[in-house]
């Protein structure tokens, strides 16, 4: 008889990496359990919790590194998301201002929080920003920082819930003058979840690649004599002085309008289409900047559909 006869069946195929990695059973299943929020085959994300969940604004303005200017027109944004946010039925904190040792602090603490009770979490961070990193206002920190507190193995009591961030945040230097379109015509068993699921990080622009800073505060102007090499081709991010940035009128518009009506990635469409179509820079002293556009970009790693309830 043929060895081969005692071996494995592998018609259904083997599933194996596409990247070297290292085996290291002792690492298997070094992140426990959590409790099990929606049923594994359910479409949509349990939204009926006591509470619709916390909302937190960190809202920059003022900075103390000097090439950096001050955000005028950010005020606007942040009273138009809490208001948004609170219509939605959220809890909302703002924060103002924050240097880099006590934002960290922050997102510590609401890693901290229990949100046994609560349908998802919304963090909103306003500021300057360049190709991977947003500015405190003394230093800046990437985008791991912020959402990296708030996986499944880290804040067990969001684990299958909706995390959703909202960045409004230059992410280079390069514009975008777009393009004119010429009509032509007129009792569940248990599961186990990747940490990473449930996230939503909605970019007021498309964002550059990701890297760490190490020793933020020391480093930083060293770090701004390679910086314009690697941002070249990341994008503005718009925002008037009266009326705030594009993307945040765009998002506040339509949480007021249609935020019970239709599920979120269909509400950031639209707000997709708001800012691309609606939106253009009035610059007319600056022929460079006059007339630009801007597209929003959404990451998305939720893996139901996410519509907002209003609590009885």
């Amino acid at each position: 008889m043929d060895s081969s006869d005692n071996a494995p069946s592998l018609t259904n195929g083997e599933d194996v990496q596409d990247a070297f990695g290292f085996s290291n059973p002792k690492n298997k299943n070094k992140n426990g359990d959590a409790a099990m929020v929606v049923h594994k085959d359910s479409l949509f994300y349990k939204m009926d919790h006591t509470s619709a969940g916390v909302a937190f604004i960190f809202n920059h303005e003022k900075f103390i590194m000097p090439h950096l200017r001050d955000r005028t027109g950010t005020q606007e944004d942040c009273s138009n998301l809490r208001k948004c946010f609170e219509l939605l039925g959220f809890s909302v904190t703002v924060y103002q201002d924050l240097e880099i040792k006590e934002f960290m602090q922050r997102i510590e603490k609401i890693a901290e929080l229990d949100y046994s009770d609560m349908d998802c979490l919304v963090i909103c961070v306003l500021s300057h920003g360049e190709s991977g990193v947003i500015y405190a206002k003394d230093a800046a920190f990437t985008h791991e920082d912020l959402w990296g507190p708030f996986t499944a193995d880290k804040c067990k009591s969001l684990a299958g819930k909706p995390k959703l961030f909202f960045i409004q945040a230059c992410q280079g230097t390069r514009l975008d003058p777009g393009l004119t379109l010429k009509a032509e015509v007129d009792s569940s068993p248990s599961y186990k979840i990747p940490i990473h699921a449930d996230f939503l990080i909605a970019y007021s622009t498309i964002p550059g690649p990701k890297f760490r800073l190490s020793e933020r505060s020391s480093k930083i102007f060293q770090f701004f004599k390679w910086l314009p090499g690697i941002i070249k081709n990341r994008f503005y991010s718009w925002r008037n002085t009266g009326k705030g940035s594009w993307f945040v009128q765009a998002l506040a518009i339509e949480l007021k309008e249609n935020g019970f009506r239709y599920d979120i990635l269909t509400l950031l469409t639209f707000v997709n289409r708001r800012v691309a179509v609606d939106f253009e820079s009035y610059v007319p002293g600056d022929r460079v900047m006059h007339a630009q556009k801007q597209i929003p970009c959404i990451t998305t790693m939720l893996t139901r559909l996410l519509k907002f309830q209003q609590k009885k």
